[in-house]
């Protein structure tokens, strides 16, 4: 396949995930949340996080907010790939992704999806839209009891 029609084909998923969210609303019941905001680009996510009953592994993700295209695929796109993840396992994707956005990494096959999103990493502007909803998830997962904003301008 020409790298045109992979980068067309990557393109249409980004759209797909950001105008049929599969994952939009709230989990119920909320074990973590946590806002994120990209003061960059205004784009805004609250995640909400399920967990199993042991309280290590992800049951669920959903997300709420508005931003561009790439962070509500991103957002939705991440959801997807978290259920059923220890959280340990959950905070080494999220440093995959953020390396992956940097040109240093990609996820591996059963994780695939998850590249779309590399073509992002030759756009230095849209990079913390991507990373945003990733940020809040690390948030989320290490400051169980906080529930303001997180920012990305750091990042």
């Amino acid at each position: 396949m020409a790298l045109s029609n992979v980068r067309d084909l990557y393109q249409q998923v980004i759209l797909e995930h950001y105008k049929k969210p599969r994952h939009k609303g709230k989990t119920n019941p909320v074990h973590r949340q946590q806002r994120g905001h990209n003061p960059s680009c205004g784009d805004t996510i609250e995640l909400t996080v399920q967990l199993n009953d042991a309280g290590d592994t992800i049951e669920d993700v959903k997300f709420e907010g508005e931003g561009c295209a790439i962070a509500m695929a991103s957002a939705d796109l991440m959801a997807d790939a978290l259920r059923g993840k220890q959280i340990s396992e959950a905070l080494s994707m999220v440093q995959r992704f953020q390396k992956m956005m940097k040109g240093e990494d990609e996820f591996p096959k059963e994780l695939r999806k998850l590249n779309v999103m590399q073509g992002v990493s030759q756009f230095p502007v849209r990079i913390k839209c991507a990373n945003l909803t990733w940020h809040t998830l690390k948030a989320a997962l290490e400051s169980p009891n906080t529930h303001g904003f997180v920012s990305n301008e750091d990042t």
